[in-house]
């Protein structure tokens, strides 16, 4: 069962792109501050594995990043740029 009291972080990309795996990385730049490690469930999920989330989310870019809250989709950044692109987007839940 997932614990509705922090929100989840999805991460869909596609495991053969250069740019994916950069995100990636910068992703983990951001949450692994010391206060903000914890903020989110993450999740990351390929294109190539579960093309049927890539549909239930209406995801058509690579890399997108969703912010589900509850049963609702509260975020999302198609494309982040860098570490500091995706702060300012996570700012919201970042401690």
């Amino acid at each position: 069962m997932v614990n509705e009291a922090r929100p989840r972080l999805v991460y869909f990309h596609s495991s053969r792109s250069g740019h994916c795996r950069r995100v990636e990385g910068y992703i983990a730049q951001v949450l692994q501050r010391r206060r903000n490690h914890d903020t989110f469930a993450y999740y990351s999920v390929a294109r190539e594995e579960r093309p049927d989330l890539l549909d239930k989310f209406d995801i058509t870019l690579m890399p997108t990043l969703v912010v589900v809250e509850g049963r609702s989709v509260a975020a999302r950044l198609e494309e982040p740029r860098g570490a500091k692109h995706i702060e300012t987007f996570l700012a919201p839940w970042l401690r």
